[in-house]
């Protein structure tokens, strides 16, 4: 079956492994999740769960947002995120998912948005060189140049590498081994560098590749 949480990063450290090895590793809180809906083909089009992640207070939740839970039998939750699997007979309303659904060895896919670096120029952003320092460049040894374009087109063509928002977007890394779980602490230990920072949000699946 399928498998896959809603969980948090706490962090990266190391641990070793049993030849002495020393591993990085990032610490995720994973669950518990509880599947606070189940959506169909007959009344939604598709067949996925809901699962619930990070209790916050009551007062902090709109009144249809408290209907949902309420129907659903559990306390309101920070984040919901949908899980497409392919056997969903197994999964009900109100049933809890914790880290021990997963195992060491396992290999996950790892969705989180990445750190958010406000506006960067073409340089940081698409790792352009720079332009010479010396003879009459001037100040712009960090400037994208020329965009190569003349009467035609007499435009910049859609997708042009420049300036602009780098960072604060969906990124998913394929992939990554499960070196530990600490099914009682709900802690998940994933070798590898995860996206976002620590306190984000993260979806933790199944590998589609392997």
């Amino acid at each position: 079956m399928q498998k896959g949480l809603i969980g948090k990063k706490i962090g990266m450290t190391q641990i070793f492994d049993e030849k002495g090895n020393v591993v990085p590793v990032t610490v995720v809180e994973a669950g518990p999740c509880p599947v606070v809906m189940k959506k169909t083909v007959e009344n939604d089009g598709y067949e996925a769960i809901q699962l619930g992640f990070g209790d916050v207070k009551v007062q902090k939740v709109t009144k249809p947002l408290k209907g949902h839970f309420d129907k659903a039998g559990t306390a309101p939750k920070k984040a919901l995120r949908e899980f497409k699997f392919d056997d969903l007979d197994a999964l009900n309303v109100g049933d809890i998912l914790k880290a021990d659904i997963f195992a060491a060895g396992d290999v996950v896919d790892v969705v989180g948005t990445s750190k958010g670096k406000g506006t960067a120029g073409a340089i940081k952003r698409w790792n352009f060189g720079r332009l010479k320092e010396s003879h009459g460049t001037g100040p712009v040894a960090r400037h994208a140049g020329s965009l190569g374009a003349c009467s035609d087109p007499s435009r910049v063509y859609k997708g042009k590498k420049l300036a602009g928002h780098l960072g604060h977007e969906r990124v998913t890394i394929q992939n990554l081994n499960v070196v530990k779980v600490d099914a009682e602490n709900n802690l998940i230990a994933i070798k590898g560098a995860i996206p976002g920072p620590k306190g984000g949000i993260v979806l933790i699946k199944d590998s589609v590749k392997k």
